[in-house]
């Protein structure tokens, strides 16, 4: 495995004063001289080839240098350099990117077909690595990244299957389920030279073609919970009126009048319409 190494370069302006001087004189030497005119000529020569060592590094850049398919190191340093003319130099971006990947179809653990994608934040941090160990970095990180997505996707349910709070889902534990993610895309982007930043969940959707079964299903669970809460509440607020009027000797009410005061309230208490009253002028017999 290559890993980044520091590579051999001088500051720029420095060489440039001391180049540009002694082209001047070799020039000098070659217009005035006429005895070692020959030697004038390779000076002149070997002058030119000077300049072709000098390079710019921008901020948050990096210039891979290789000599004759030979890794020599990375200039990270920004500004003019100079370094050996005959060095290869490659440029590599270290800003921070984003990535975003498509909409996947992909099951759950529990087999539902569902629509996901992610938002992947990455960066190069070894320039070796990523220049000599895979054959094009960008094109590895959309690669990888959506299948890692895949494969998270299906190692958990859609929504939780019970109400235990452990119980990771990818609707219900967003944090948790965007870690899983950052870390396993990491696992496949760390061999690169590339560090994920952040990875978040961008879509998430059953797939079309269950997409309303799965809502009127969820629409039931819920019917279902506010009914429960309700008949919960009603049981109690008959229980309460039971006990006050028993307490406070309002009314004497055997166990039949009783049977039909619970029954009335709780029509009144869970009735989806507002209750109706009838006024009874007779005898309860």
């Amino acid at each position: 495995m290559i890993t980044e190494k520091k590579g051999f370069s001088i500051n720029g302006y420095l060489a440039f004063f001391a180049v540009l001087p002694l082209l001047q004189v070799v020039f000098g030497y070659v217009l005035f001289s006429q005895t070692n005119i020959i030697i004038g000529i390779i000076g002149s020569v070997l002058t030119l080839i000077c300049w072709g060592g000098f390079f710019m590094v921008q901020p948050n850049q990096a210039k891979v240098m290789t000599l004759f398919g030979s890794y020599v190191g990375t200039e990270k340093r920004n500004g003019l350099r100079w370094t050996i003319p005959f060095f290869m130099r490659k440029t590599v971006s270290l800003r921070i990117r984003n990535f975003e990947s498509a909409k996947i179809k992909v099951n759950d653990n529990l087999g539902n077909p569902i629509e996901i994608a992610t938002i992947v934040v990455w960066s190069v941090t070894d320039s070796a690595e990523a220049m000599f160990e895979v054959d094009d970095y960008e094109s590895y990180v959309t690669i990888q990244s959506e299948s890692a997505l895949r494969n998270l996707a299906s190692s958990y349910s859609y929504d939780p299957q019970s109400d235990n709070e452990s119980d990771v889902a990818l609707r219900s534990h967003p944090l948790e389920v965007s870690e899983k993610l950052k870390r396993e895309v990491q696992e496949r982007l760390g061999k690169a030279g590339l560090t994920v930043h952040e990875s978040k969940i961008s879509h998430l959707a059953y797939a079309p073609e269950i997409a309303s079964a799965m809502l009127q299903r969820q629409q039931a669970t819920a019917i279902i919970a506010a009914r429960s809460k309700i008949v919960e509440g009603a049981v109690g607020m008959v229980e309460m009126a039971l006990d006050r009027l028993k307490a406070q000797n309002v009314v004497d009410l055997d166990e039949e009048r009783k049977a039909m005061m619970v029954s009335n309230l709780l029509v009144v208490l869970c009735g989806d319409k507002n209750a109706q009253p009838i006024v009874n002028s007779g005898s309860l017999y």
